[in-house]
């Protein structure tokens, strides 16, 4: 479905001659074809006028279990809000789509025997996604509830597949920030599985995961998506988010712990962290637990300044870190680590 078939017709051919495409002009006359096992949209501007368009067609030709796949062109968190309440499985940045395009459409129709299982923990995912992107707004502090509801999203989808397939879905989201936090929020997930934490305090470990890079809303998109590492001025600015993402949330109805994670995930045992220099028991176990998932995820993860460190790399310096981490629960992050490492080829 496309509101320029010129451009539709470009991404078509992207898609090479296996896959049979049929396109759609939003703005036609000829009704929407149907069949199809894979819907895209891609529209330039989601106005009123275009989300009623898109609304109408999908309710006449989107069969149950077929996925819908967003292009955004445009400001990409508004984009996949106004996606999301279309019902989008996956949402992508319009820019990327030429490069990215067959491989999301090869994801979302994967045809192997655990398709269905796969596709429901991969839906899982994308739901917690648009519920991060709803969280992560610079002009007021996100609904508890919400939060909430993302935190189970996220337990439910660790429980039904690998953290390292959560890893592998969350490192094709464009934005750096929400891959981060959602990257975060799934090790969280499958530590409190690992450490047999309760449901409740399960959800609470994740909720703290989500929220804690919060305050980075307020970071100016220049600083905060620059592709290059940030100079000292910057990097001043940058810290200044624990401090930011703590006032946002004083606004709003949450505990203190929680609260505490946001404003104190970058404090280490020694003193040596900010905002506050806090030292040993003036750090709650549950940001301990925090912040051993933030440096795990940071160094695992690709950014174009740096490449990503292998996760027996990265609990390697997690270990490292004595004086700055918990060293029982890094010990017990072992096996959380060897789960996010890739599957090894098999042999011949």
């Amino acid at each position: 479905m496309t509101d320029d078939l010129e451009r539709g017709g470009r991404l078509a051919r992207n898609l090479g001659g296996g896959i049979s495409v049929m396109l759609h002009d939003l703005y036609g006359d000829a009704a929407p074809p149907s069949g199809a096992s894979l819907i895209i949209g891609d529209v330039s501007a989601l106005t009123s006028e275009s989300v009623r368009r898109l609304r109408q067609v999908l309710s006449t030709v989107r069969a149950p279990g077929v996925p819908f796949l967003a292009l955004i062109h445009g400001n990409l968190g508004r984009g996949e809000i106004q996606a999301t309440a279309l019902g989008a499985t996956r949402v992508m940045a319009a820019s990327t789509a030429s490069a990215l395009l067959l491989n999301a459409v090869a994801t979302l129709t994967d045809s192997g025997p655990d398709t269905r299982s796969a596709r429901r923990w991969r839906h899982q995912i994308h739901e917690a996604h648009a519920a991060f992107v709803s969280l992560f707004r610079a002009d007021q502090a996100p609904p508890p509830a919400v939060v909430e509801s993302g935190a189970d999203l996220v337990n439910q989808a660790i429980r039904e597949a690998k953290v390292r397939n959560w890893l592998d879905v969350v490192a094709n989201f464009d934005d750096v920030t929400h891959r981060h936090c959602l990257s975060v929020a799934g090790i969280a997930a499958e530590f409190a599985r690992i450490l047999g934490l309760s449901e409740a305090d399960s959800r609470y470990l994740v909720k703290g995961a989500l929220l804690h890079d919060i305050g980075k809303a307020k970071i100016p998109l220049a600083i905060l998506n620059k592709p290059a590492p940030l100079t000292p001025l910057e990097r001043k600015e940058m810290d200044r988010h624990p401090a930011l993402g703590h006032a946002m949330l004083l606004t709003g109805d949450y505990d203190a712990l929680t609260l505490s994670v946001v404003r104190s995930h970058h404090e280490y045992l020694d003193g040596s962290g900010y905002p506050d220099g806090l030292r040993g028991s003036q750090i709650p176990d549950l940001v301990r637990l925090i912040t051993i998932c933030d440096i795990f995820a940071a160094l695992i993860e690709a950014r174009p300044y740096k490449a990503p460190k292998s996760a027996p790399e990265a609990y390697a310096i997690l270990r490292q870190m004595t004086a700055k981490l918990d060293v029982d629960l890094v010990r017990a992050f072992g096996e959380v680590a060897a789960a996010c490492e890739p599957p090894r080829p098999a042999s011949a």
